[in-house]
Formats: structure tokens, sequence, C-alpha cells
């Protein structure tokens, strides 16, 4: 496989095709819509994120109808459609009975229904859902991270170049990169407003998430399927569904991806049954080609001070980011180079659905987000993979690496690869002894 390290390579490939009017025939307003002019939209897991997808593609204004849906779980896709059609009605949604699909293959049967697909099951289902969505020809919208483990990763990848072969539009859910603070600061930064950038900190500091305890009944897949969050196969761990954004904001100023990683972590806090597999803390050092090392802390303590921001060092100054709208750029005499105007700024998860729904009733081939949030996605497994094992990792090492952590078959009777003991408590990490790779 080819080693692309380097972000400005990849946009500069990038740019040769995403320059205009590149739109196969299909891609032509009419020619692939509903015979009412609508464009028929897909969803693919039905949880809060696919739903809230769906509400910012139907806020775009554009002529957009939702045709089919599909969710491994029955409950969730039924809630989802409530509040769907509850809040935009039959002239949005014309799912039926027949386009609602349960089940873990429904995904293929809802994509070969639609225009345009909205991919929001769990990470670990990222890859296959993707590459039936770009082997069918569809235009795509689908959340971070986009897969858990290298295996996936590589299998994304390849799709990417696929969907770029085919000019499919793909826009990939990590919203800073359609948010006006980070693309002002982010576009004066690569201007040399701060010089070279020598180092930066990145992070993710809160209280934690969701736990969903076990019911009487739930076979152990169907456990692990609720309560996703826990298991590497669904999530990746939180440095790879949360941190992915601040990490990705690295690998975007630095216009490249890191060579190596090393760092710590563990389960601290959060230890119990409920809490599967993933630690509670990752504290890394991502180093870049050029010798600048960026680091990296994420955590999940109840209590404990919150941080969820960007910070970044230059020879002529230095910058901090946040989701909140700050961008503020200085001199290292504390002379403003520029500070973003925080007020009145559009919301970044209807931005990215509104630029790449304006360029598709267009026919226009626009968006190729899904091989950098591979890179990024890849960055964030590469530092659990170091925080896990407690070794230095490189770039390749981690791509290459050859531990599939998805089941061997899905069913509810099956079982994944991650089992409890006896106790009910499941096997976890230990930095120094755990391979990874």
């Amino acid at each position: 496989m080819k080693n692309l390290n380097s972000r400005r390579d990849f946009i500069k490939t990038s740019a040769l095709v995403t320059g205009g009017m590149l739109a196969p025939s299909f891609l032509v307003p009419g020619a692939y819509a509903a015979p009412d002019n609508h464009l028929k939209l897909a969803v693919i897991g039905c949880g809060g994120r696919g739903t809230g997808a769906v509400f910012q593609a139907f806020e775009t204004g554009h002529p957009i109808q939702l045709v089919a849906m599909a969710d491994a779980f029955q409950d969730r896709l039924d809630n989802s459609y409530k509040a769907i059609s509850t809040k935009y009605g039959a002239e949005k949604v014309a799912v039926t009975p027949d386009t609602m699909f349960v089940g873990f293959e429904g995904y293929k049967q809802a994509i070969a229904l639609a225009d345009v697909v909205i991919l929001a099951a769990p990470p670990g289902f990222r890859p296959q859902h993707f590459e039936e969505a770009v082997k069918q020809g569809k235009q795509i919208f689908m959340e971070k991270p986009v897969a858990t483990d290298a295996v996936g990763i590589r299998k994304v990848l390849a799709a990417a170049e696929e969907a770029k072969a085919k000019k499919l539009n793909v826009v990939v859910g990590l919203q800073r990169h359609y948010q006006n603070n980070y693309r002002e600061v982010i576009k004066r930064i690569h201007n040399g407003d701060l010089g070279e950038i020598t180092g930066g900190q990145v992070y993710w500091n809160d209280g934690g998430v969701w736990v969903r305890e076990r019911q009487p009944g739930q076979t152990e897949m169907e456990y692990q399927m609720r309560n996703w969050y826990y298991f590497n196969w669904l999530c990746g761990d939180h440095i790879v569904e949360q941190h992915v954004h601040n990490i990705d904001i690295a690998n975007w100023v630095k216009n490249a991806y890191p060579i190596k990683a090393e760092g710590t972590g563990g389960r601290q806090i959060r230890t119990g049954k409920d809490h599967g597999e993933i630690f509670d803390h990752h504290v890394l050092t991502f180093t870049y080609a050029d010798g600048s090392v960026i680091h990296s802390e994420c955590r999940h303590f109840p209590g404990a001070a919150n941080r969820v921001d960007e910070t970044f060092q230059g020879t002529k100054g230095k910058v901090y980011l946040s989701a909140g709208n700050h961008g503020i750029m200085t001199d290292w005499k504390g002379n403003s180079i520029y500070t973003h105007d925080r007020e009145n700024q559009p919301n970044p998860y209807q931005q990215e659905h509104d630029e790449l729904w304006a360029a598709l009733v267009k026919g226009e081939y626009k968006f190729a987000d899904a091989e950098n949030a591979a890179k990024s996605t890849m960055t964030s497994i590469m530092g659990r993979y170091a925080t896990y094992s407690g070794k230095v990792l490189t770039w390749d090492e981690a791509l290459n690496g050859s531990v599939d952590l998805f089941p061997e078959e899905l069913d509810w009777d099956a079982q994944p690869k991650l089992l409890p003991n006896a106790d009910g408590y499941y096997p976890h990490a230990i930095p120094g002894k755990t391979q990874v790779i």
C-alpha cells in the first residue's frame, strides 16, 4: 500500500478531481432523482446521530425524500422513524414498511434504493457499509470515525480510491473542517502567519458517556451492540470515537500525519463490568516527520476538569482553537495576529450538510473527505495501539497491523471475539504485556 504521510500531497491529489463539474451522468439534477425530482436518501444506523443527520439533510431546504432506513435493532429504527416523520411528515418521509430493514444485512437493500446515503451505525461497521455504498455508486455522508482497527482502515482507504475514481462525493462528520473559526485560522497557519509549527497540544477531557446495563435474556452479541461504546470492535475506544476530532486538527494544522506514537493509558476510574474493555485515559505524543511533537490527551473522569480544544505553537507565535468558535492567534509578545469573530457563526453540523447537498443538486463533484478521515482515524488507532501496548509504534507498523477485531460471524447468537470471564469482567489491555498489531 502506498504510504501517504503528507496531508499536503493528499490535498493536491484531491484538487485534481474536485475542481468543478466533473460529475457522471447520474449526478445531473433530475437524472437520478425520484419522479417528483426529490433526491432519494437512505439512512444506515438509526440512533441519535443518524436521526440528527437526516434532520440536517432536510434542513438544507433542498428537495429530499427519505426512502429507506436500516438498523440492526427494530426499536431504534422505529424511534428514529417516529421522530423524523413527526417533524417532517409525508412530504419528506417516503419510507414504507417494505423499505425499513432490520438486521445485519439490511443496509445493502436500503443503499440500493437511494441516491445518497447517510452511514451512522457504530464505527466498527463503517468499513463494510462504506464499501457497499461505493460499490453501488452512491453519494455519501458518513460519520466519524471510519474504522476501529488497521484492517478496517485499509478497507476504507481502498474504497476511498474507488469513490474518487467514480467521482462520488464523500463528506465525513469531522465537522471542524466545516467550521469557520477552524477554516479561517488554519488557512492563516498554512499561509505562514505563525511560521513553522513546532508543537501543539490537543485535548478531549470530560466526564464520559452513557452506560447501558445488561438486560435479562440478551445474548452477548446484543449486549455488546447495545453497549457499543465500551467494545473496541464497535467503538475503537474514546481516543478513536471522540478524540479523533482533535487529533484530526493536529494533522490538518501540520499538513501531515505522524510517523510514530508513544504514550500511556489505563482504567483508573471506569473499571466496572458495564465498562467493557476500553481505557478511561490516554496520554500520548505524536511525532511528525519534521521532528515536531504534538501532545494528545483524552480522559473520562467524572468530576475532574473538562477540556476539549487545541493549541499550537510556531516560530512566530501561538494559536488557541475550540469548537466554541474560538480562534485566537498572537505573536510571542502577546500582540494579536488574528481573533475570530465568534458571533453569528453557522452550526458546523449543519454546514457540512448544506455544502454537500448544494453540490449534489447542482450535479457537482466536490468532496473527497474519506482518505483524510481514514488517516486521521488511523492516527487515533495508532495512539490506542501505543497506549495499550506501552510500545513506541511507527505509522507503517500500525497501518499494516493484522489484528482484526470484527467478529467472524454477525448473528445474534454468534460470539464476538472478546468475551467476559466467569465474574462478568472483560479482559483489557495491560501496557507492557498486550500485543496489539
